[in-house]
């Protein structure tokens, strides 16, 4: 029989939760491994050179070192397919707020010799940087996404890129919107599912962790939140989270940084 196609889960600037979703997959990771044979993955004591070839590398994390962009090429020439996993790899991650700020002074301010710290000055994505196949959005990513990439991949096809709204998700699974019937500040139109919709299910509200859904209206969306109570500041903040380098959050909390917006 010929070999299982191998597997790398690479890790660049990140909490490693979505490494975590791996090793929580339990039974399915076991089914997993029947297909697979995972054969760099530091998380759990497997570590291969970055110059083994590969069929899958999925990456998690952004880049914000120089030395991230020399590995992260070396991955990719490396790899066959190569597969985000995460906000942090598929939009620079909660990390990217710095992106908006002055980070050599920032670093002034915190070491006493900056000049030894080797860093960029933004946290980016990886497609930012090279080829991506496919990305998993979330924080952290799904495990039944995951597990459809790798099945879609084995089989020689692109997996279905699903960029619906959070509401649609609710609808299926029976739920009241909290956005409606609680005047709760929910960015479930804005946000593309995959969570299964977790968060409205429990009452609570979407707070963005898989990213932009397809065909937002962030203006429209940004009054609604506004005529529930919230100030432009807050509303700013609710785009400018996880994943606020995504160019569609990224333009939503620049518009909502004009002054005077809402007194048009």
């Amino acid at each position: 029989m010929s070999a299982k196609p191998r597997v790398a889960i690479h890790k660049f600037a990140s909490c490693s939760g979505c490494q975590l979703a791996f090793v929580n997959m339990g039974a399915e990771l076991i089914e997993l491994t029947k297909l697979v044979d995972i054969a760099h993955m530091a998380e759990v004591g497997h570590v291969l050179s970055e110059d083994e070839d590969m069929d899958i590398a999925f990456v998690e994390g952004s880049i914000t070192t120089p030395h991230d962009v020399e590995r992260l090429k070396k991955i990719r020439e490396h790899s066959r397919f190569l597969i985000t996993m995460g906000a942090c790899a598929t939009s620079g991650g909660i990390q990217a707020l710095r992106n908006n700020a002055d980070t050599a002074e920032w670093m002034r301010s915190v070491y006493a010799k900056p000049e030894f710290i080797h860093s960029l000055s933004s946290s980016g994505a990886i497609a930012n940087y090279v080829k991506v196949d496919f990305e998993l959005w979330g924080c952290p990513v799904s495990v039944r996404q995951m597990l459809a990439a790798v099945r879609a991949f084995l089989f020689g096809v692109t997996p279905p890129n699903l960029r619906e709204k959070v509401c649609q998700e609710c609808k299926r699974r029976g739920n009241n919107c909290i956005l409606v019937t609680q005047g709760a500040a929910c960015m479930g139109p804005v946000t593309r599912t995959g969570c299964g919709a977790l968060c409205p299910s429990f009452g609570a509200p979407c707070y963005t962790c898989y990213g932009p859904a397809e065909n937002i209206n962030v203006g429209s969306f940004g009054r609604r939140l506004m005529g529930l109570g919230l100030s432009q500041e807050q509303v700013l903040r609710k785009f400018a989270s996880i994943n606020n380098a995504s160019p569609a959050f990224s333009d939503a909390a620049k518009l909502f940084c004009s002054e005077p917006w809402m007194e048009e």
